[in-house]
């Protein structure tokens, strides 16, 4: 399957499935937020950006430490929901776009979060590189990738051919996934 189509079938299934998201996902993704957060330090100028903000879960755990929150999805119907959770954040801001194309100005953001969805990407590489090109040199890059699509060793290696250095990574069989934080490689 090329790589448009592969990514037409997941903005379909995600659109078809949207009002069933919470209810399929919000525990584990809530526990990977916890995870990711406990060794992470937000500040009231942090600028995020969500990659794959799905119903945007992540908002209340980030939006009142943060100047700005960008959440960004393939999915407009995911993105609808995701407006509704917003509500009156007025830090947050959302973009239905690929995300190996992201509309985004190069190194802007002072945290990247792009949770469970590596695995959904034809090309991760090129998708971690885009996320990469979006956030600032000294920035915290939070990435997890699914153990079922990712051993532990192929995911550390994808994150250094993306020029990422993991300075936290977390292997937890309660996840399902690895979870990286990691920093832009000199």
């Amino acid at each position: 399957m090329n790589a448009w189509k592969q990514k037409r079938s997941v903005m379909r299934r995600y659109d078809s499935t949207a009002h069933l998201y919470d209810m399929r996902y919000a525990e584990e993704q809530e526990a990977k937020y916890k995870i990711a957060l406990e060794d992470l330090s937000l500040t009231c100028n942090s600028i995020i950006l969500d990659v794959g903000c799905g119903t945007g879960l992540l908002f209340s755990h980030v939006a009142a430490e943060a100047e700005l929150v960008v959440g960004v999805d393939v999915s407009k119907q995911l993105l609808l929901q995701a407006r509704k959770r917003a509500g009156k954040l007025q830090s947050v801001h959302l973009v239905q776009a690929d995300a190996d194309h992201l509309p985004l100005k190069d190194a802007y953001f002072s945290v990247v979060f792009a949770f469970t969805m590596l695995q959904n990407m034809p090309k991760p590489l090129k998708t971690l590189v885009e996320i990469r090109r979006t956030a600032r040199q000294d920035a915290s890059i939070v990435v997890t990738g699914l153990r079922k699509a990712f051993s532990l060793k192929a995911f550390e290696e994808l994150l250094q051919q993306a020029g990422l250095r993991a300075v936290s990574l977390k292997d937890d069989d309660a996840l399902k996934c690895h979870v990286a934080i990691s920093v832009k490689s000199s």
